[in-house]
Parts: C-alpha cells; structure tokens; sequence
C-alpha cells in the first residue's frame, strides 16, 4: 500500500512538471516571439519537438492505432496549439487561465456524455474551487476581453480535456513506448498546423536571437519534454485529477510576471492564485479510506480507481 502510495505520488509530481513548465508561455510569447505568427510558434512547438523524439525512438505505431494517433494529435496538438497561441496573442493570461482552469470540469462532462463514467463530488468540488481562486485573482486586477481569443481559449480548453480523457482511456498498444506515441502525435499535430502559417499569420518572421530562444524553449521543455511526461502521467492518472494540476500554469505565469516582468500581484490576486494552488493539491488526495475498502473488496478494476 505504502508503496503504491509512493507511487500515486511521483505520477502527480510527474504530472505536474509539464504544467509548470507551460505557465511561461505566455511570457516567451510576449517578451521573445515575433507578433502576429501565432500559428508559426504552434507549428514550430509541435514539428521539431516531434522530430526529435522519433529520431530517439525510431519506432512505427502499429497500423491500427494510426488513426488513433492522428485523432489524438489533432486534439492534443493540431486543433490545441493554435487555439492556444491564438488565444496568447489575442488575451491577457488571466482570462486565459480562467478558461484553462475550468479544463477538469469539461473532462468531467466528456467522461460522463462518451462514456457514462461519473467523477467523484469531492473531485468536482476542488475543480469549483480551482476555478474560483484562478477568478478571483484574475478579477483582481484589470481585465481586457477579446471575443476571437476568448472563443480560441474555451476552444482550446475543450480539445486538451478531450485528449487527456481519451489517452487515459486508450492507452498504449503493446511494445509501442510512450515517448513513441507523444513524438507521432506531435510530428502528425505540427503537419495539421502547416497549412494554417500562410492563412492566418500576418506578422513578418523575424528570426533573432530572442525568437531562436523561445521557439527553442517552446519545442525542447515546452513541447517534448513535457509532453512526454503529461501523457506518461495522463495514461495512469484519472483525468479529473490530472488536469486539476493545471492551475499551475497560471500561478506559474503570475510568478514570473511578478519576479522577471515586475507585473504588480495583489493581496487579493495572491489569495485567488493560493486557493487555485489548494485545490490543484486537494483534487490529488486519496479517497477516504472507507470507499477504498469497499472498492477494494473484488480487486478494482481500472475504471473503478479512476472514478477515485
């Protein structure tokens, strides 16, 4: 027990690599990226990343799961990265994050319209909580709304639950890797997103040494690395309980802007970003040991440790 426990625990700090790691990308976006090529950063976070990690595994997927892989890089990776620098460039990150934040409720109602799986209240309540703290800080300070980055964000935020729900569910063909899985999935997602740079980027590609950097640091911690490790975790993790740890990514986001880009951060703005933080941390908690014995009775079954 002691060393499930122990392990439960290194999934969540594994999960939570990749959203701390995403909460700088609205910093480099807006500090390093040229303006005006949102589908330029997305298909350059998504290409190399995946290039890479084929060129470390050099593995085929078994022919079934190609159209599994493609489904899951249109929603993980060619729908979701648009959306989101979309959404960057046309949002502050606090209405942003506000939408983000609300991404465990949407796994929730995926679960239970496809697949008439229920999420647990206590879940559902540190998901609220979650994205009350991420509203209260957000409405801490002054908020200018886009209604094409708004929609780009809620978008966004309904195609990532929808991939977190379906890599749980479907997880990995036998002998196929994880890191196998991620690198087609963002190699298929960055081809999906390449004929979106001519149709909708306007600004001119200049490529200095502060855009090498960020599209570096997109692709490398931001794309492969860390997308690696979310899905390593989303594939053992329940996805209410995997995407409650993406209030991270903006209490992330508010740091760096409070300590690299002195953005001023209220008592009442710190005070939301700590409640989102509880809940992020609460949502990962046990069961009450009562539920567990009495699903432990006849060995649960995956589908019950997920409703856990």
């Amino acid at each position: 027990m002691d060393q499930d426990r122990a392990g439960h625990a290194r999934l969540i700090l594994l999960g939570a690599v990749a959203p701390v790691v995403w909460g700088t990308t609205y910093a480099v976006t807006t500090e390093l990226l040229p303006p005006g090529r949102p589908m330029t950063a997305a298909l350059l976070r998504a290409l190399p990343a995946g290039l890479l990690l084929l060129a470390l595994t050099r593995q085929l997927p078994p022919a079934p799961w190609w159209g599994r892989l493609a489904l899951l890089g249109l929603l993980n990776f060619g729908a979701f990265f648009p959306l989101l620098f979309l959404s960057a460039y046309r949002l502050p990150g606090g209405p942003a994050a506000v939408v983000g934040s609300a991404q465990p409720l949407v796994a929730a109602a995926l679960l239970f319209v496809l697949f008439r799986q229920g999420t647990p209240l206590r879940r559902l309540l540190w998901a609220l909580a979650a994205v009350a703290g991420v509203a209260v800080a957000v409405l801490g300070g002054t908020v200018a709304l886009d209604a094409v980055g708004l929609a780009a964000a809620v978008a966004g935020t309904t195609t990532m639950a929808a991939g977190v729900v379906l890599t749980r569910r479907w997880g990995l063909p036998e002998g196929m890797s994880g890191l196998t899985a991620t690198g087609w999935q963002l190699v298929l997602g960055g081809l999906m997103i390449a004929p979106l740079v001519p149709l909708l980027d306007t600004g001119p590609f200049v490529l200095d040494a502060g855009a090498v950097a960020g599209y570096a640091w997109l692709a490398l911690p931001g794309g492969a690395i860390s997308y690696a490790v979310w899905f390593h975790a989303g594939r053992r993790l329940p996805p209410t309980s995997l995407t409650l740890l993406l209030p991270l990514t903006p209490v992330t986001a508010a740091l760096l802007g409070w300590a690299l880009l002195g953005e001023a951060l209220t008592g009442v703005q710190a005070a939301g970003f700590g409640l989102a933080l509880v809940a992020a941390l609460g949502g990962q908690l046990p069961a009450p040991s009562r539920v567990r014995r009495r699903g432990g009775v006849r060995g649960a079954p995956d589908r019950e440790r997920d409703r856990r």
